[in-house]
């Protein structure tokens, strides 16, 4: 039986895992950037939303914590996927994942110049989101170590304004606790259908924190520590999203206000502690977006790397993607890659076009998750954690995201169309590419073994299909 090679650098512990998976969650740019139009659109009902979310969010962690035990590999989702849905399937789930990643860039470093700007107005344009793009890239080519430190630093400057926008709520309530189930805004009423269809957006402001499976092979002793990094992420997350959003809610001088505000955070603080104050938590909010951005660069230049690991494309592209650099043990023309496609996103596709891009892929990813939850175990393949519940929680899972989708697609079918079409293509590119040379392509090998807390390195570990012609692993699913 064959398993990857050790290329990376397994030097993180649990707390650098789960620093790094919430950099990459974002909690800071969800509060100050998702959740304003969901405010616009369902009023104090946006809690409602949330807390809906966070109910999905459980269900979709016990089923990430499960595969990822089972799975520590790099490559994150295409890996369960391939495994157990079939591997068309998990190519299809690669490049939504990519491409989701790249366009999820790209529009969380676009809205950096919002915050800058209230330094200069210079600050305030799309070439600040490009520079940002640019120098998460360089910083996400070093040790990974040394950027697991950088994201920590950043990261509790994006708690410290999450902590001051919760106390300035919290410190000057003055709506009634009805006002966070209470669906309406200053047209009206509005409809529970609106608000359920929201719950989409409240999960992608959540999401992120199976993240940490993109760092087992970088994670001391993954097989047993990935799961706890992925539900510890989810709870974390969760409150610092929550807590915020219902002290906003309850400490706005007025709901009307606050629902038409274009900058509902901005207006709380301005209007609850003064000017001074909304300047510092902006540039807060703008160090959480560039953090993020680092975040996630690390995250799917490890995704592209993977993918040449497995032998996804020819092998003049391949071979360099899947890398590593023998000084940083990083990836390096895999990151800069992403940083690329990225800096090109931003560049010249619409802001609105990215948006509906990337909208419905997170539905389509947790509907594979759950399918393959469900599959994991009949396969016989099982890690150091098994969820409870099983097979329910995946049930419920999909039960949930049906409904969810539904609403949504009710709401607006576009997003889910090209989520749909970006499947389609990568099961295009299996077909064409992969499956005709599966001897030597995509033969998923198992993952690195560690024994006594050192990972397996020996030279019977298989190298990856971008630099051998033919490893191969018998257990490896049919096409």
């Amino acid at each position: 039986m064959t398993s990857y090679r050790q290329e990376l650098s397994r030097s993180l512990s649990l707390r650098d895992n789960i620093l790094i998976t919430l950099s990459s969650v974002t909690p800071g740019s969800s509060v100050f950037i998702i959740i304003p139009p969901v405010i616009a659109a369902i009023g104090g009902a946006s809690a409602v939303a949330f807390g809906a979310a966070a109910l999905v969010g459980v269900l979709v962690a016990f089923c990430y914590a499960e595969l990822s035990s089972a799975y520590p590999i790099t490559g994150g989702e295409y890996a369960f996927a391939a495994r157990t849905l079939g591997r068309a399937t998990g190519f299809a789930m690669f490049l939504l994942a990519l491409a989701g990643g790249v366009l999820t860039l790209s529009v969380i470093a676009l809205g950096t110049g919002d915050y800058l700007a209230v330094l200069a107005d210079d600050l305030g344009g799309k070439s600040i989101g490009l520079v940002v793009i640019a120098a998460a890239t360089v910083v996400a080519c070093g040790n990974i170590r040394a950027n697991a430190l950088v994201v920590a630093a950043f990261l509790a400057l994006e708690v410290l304004t999450l902590v001051v926008l919760t106390a300035v709520g919290f410190l000057h309530v003055s709506q009634p606790i009805s006002v966070l189930w209470t669906a309406g805004t200053p047209g009206g009423a509005i409809s529970w259908g609106l608000v359920a269809s929201y719950t989409a957006t409240a999960i992608f402001a959540y999401s992120g924190y199976g993240t940490a499976v993109y760092f087992a092979e970088e994670t001391h002793d993954a097989g047993k520590t990935i799961g706890k990094a992925i539900l510890v992420s989810l709870g974390i997350t969760v409150a610092a999203e929550m807590i915020p959003l219902v002290a906003v809610l309850l400490g706005t001088p007025s709901m009307d206000a606050l629902v038409s505000a274009g900058n509902p955070m901005g207006y709380l603080l301005t209007t609850r502690a003064g000017e001074t104050v909304n300047t510092l938590v902006s540039l807060g909010v703008a160090v959480a977006i560039i953090n993020a951005v680092i975040a996630i660069m690390l995250q799917i230049g490890r995704l592209l790397y993977a993918s040449a690991r497995d032998g996804s494309w020819p092998d003049a592209i391949g071979r360099p993607l899947a890398k590593v650099n023998p000084r940083f043990r990083t990836p390096i023309a895999a990151t800069i890659t992403v940083g690329v496609l990225a800096l090109l996103a931003a560049a010249f596709v619409p802001f609105d076009a990215l948006l509906l891009a990337t909208g419905a892929n997170l539905m389509l990813t947790y509907v594979v998750i759950a399918l393959s939850a469900l599959v994991v175990r009949r396969r016989g393949k099982s890690g150091p954690y098994r969820m409870p519940g099983w097979p329910w929680v995946p049930v419920a899972l999909l039960v949930a995201m049906a409904y969810v989708a539904y609403e949504s697609v009710r709401a607006d079918v576009l997003p889910v169309v090209v989520a749909v079409a970006i499947m389609l293509a990568g099961y295009a590119w299996y077909a064409v590419y992969i499956h005709p040379r599966r001897a030597s392509r995509w033969t998923l090998p198992d993952p690195i073994v560690e024994v006594s807390g050192a990972p397996a390195s020996s030279p019977a570990s298989s190298p990856s299909p971008a630099s051998s012609p033919s490893p191969s692993s018998s257990s490896s699913p049919s096409s």
